[in-house]
């Protein structure tokens, strides 16, 4: 005898998504159903959707990395359902946040002693990054200001022209004057001497870009600490530089390991970086590192303790996604850097692939110093 089962009505939509009764009408776009539909459809519709979108493999325009490894895609559905800001419940996620921020300041030349721990914060990208270390800044001009009895209301900060457009939401969110080094014809990044020109009491600080959004020239950061310290000895000012290597950051210490644009230079006193551009894991993860902890004020470090014991907090956002898929990459970058990722392998592959094409980029220049890409 042949069994047979009628398919019940409450699991049709699992067996013919398409002809159920719940796609023959448009759903509402911008306001609540009245009614539910099963999860099956629901997806069905969603994931139709999105088959309109573009193939995060074939976009190079966005500056983000578009795939990892299996293994990291396995570690970020494993810790998906954390919420990193719960350092009690995820110690070994906060332990793991900590190694990423030291091994970026190591990798920046941080001057820590042998057992010192780095002064940094995970964040959602270098905007996000951007946004805290500027905040230090004023905090810490302000407070100078106001023990010298000086106005503290007209704060400004230095860029070449060519900063990305966080700086700009930065200086208009939390008041702060924009004051922009114009670009000149050969010329497209900021030129240092021109900016230390513009440098007054009330600069906050010089932003440096290590590697420029338009063209991915790296600014001569060596020339611009120098010119700002003989400029601080003859003004008594201490204006300070923030490098913004959110494109540089990963590549100038592995291709150039020489050129001196990190904590090297005493003037520099924060960098950020994405590790999600050249530090080869999924867009939304960044950082900021400070030189010392004297460089970022107390009053901007929340503490709280409803989670549990006291928690120190310095971000602009609350809940956070879990940081295992960063620790895991950075790891790879510090172990294997000479062989796969390192990213000289990948400039190198690509002059491959386009050949001749591209000749001329062996040769481009990333500063108006000396310093030039490497023959290969």
């Amino acid at each position: 005898m042949v069994l047979s089962k009628t398919v019940s009505q409450s699991d049709v939509s699992v067996h013919s998504t398409f002809a159920s009764r719940y796609v023959k009408h448009s759903l509402p776009r911008f306001k609540m159903g009245e009614n539910s539909i099963p999860k099956e459809a629901a997806y069905q519709i969603i994931n139709d959707e999105l088959m309109l979108d573009g193939n995060p493999r074939l976009n190079l325009a966005s500056f983000v990395t578009t795939w990892m490894e299996p293994e990291c895609d396995k570690l970020v559905m494993a810790s998906i359902n954390k919420n990193y800001v719960d350092m009690d419940e995820y110690p070994v996620t906060t332990e793991l946040q900590n190694r990423c921020v030291n091994i970026i300041a190591h990798l920046f030349n941080a001057p820590l002693e042998e057992e010192e721990t780095a002064v940094g914060v995970g964040t959602v990208g270098s905007s996000e990054a951007i946004m805290l270390a500027g905040l230090a800044f004023k905090r810490k001009w302000q407070n100078k200001m106001k023990a010298l009895g000086k106005p503290y209301d007209k704060p400004n900060i230095v860029t070449g022209a060519n900063v990305q457009v966080c700086w700009e939401k930065f200086a208009r969110y939390f008041e702060v004057e924009l004051k922009e080094v114009k670009l000149q014809e050969g010329y497209y990044v900021m030129n240092p001497d021109k900016a230390v020109e513009m440098v007054d009491e009330n600069t906050i600080c010089v932003a440096a870009i290590l590697g420029s959004t338009l063209n991915g020239e790296f600014e001569d950061v060596k020339r611009l600490n120098d010119l700002l310290v003989e400029k601080n000895k003859e003004t008594g000012w201490d204006t300070p530089i923030h490098v913004d290597a959110a494109s540089g950051g990963f590549i100038a210490p592995f291709l150039y390991p020489e050129l001196e644009w990190d904590f090297r230079l005493p003037l520099v006193k924060s960098i950020n970086v994405s590790g999600h551009k050249y530090g080869l894991v999924y867009a939304g993860i960044g950082w900021v590192v400070w030189r010392t902890k004297d460089d970022l004020p107390d009053e901007l470090i929340f503490h709280i303790n409803y989670l549990g014991t006291d928690q120190p907090t310095f971000t602009l956002n609350f809940s956070k996604g879990h940081s295992l898929f960063s620790h895991l990459s950075l790891s790879k970058i510090s172990d294997f850097g000479s062989i796969f990722f390192n990213p000289k392998f990948r400039v190198l592959n690509f002059l491959k692939l386009f050949g001749s094409e591209l000749e001329y980029i062996r040769d481009f220049p990333i500063s108006r110093s000396n310093f030039k890409f490497r023959k290969f």
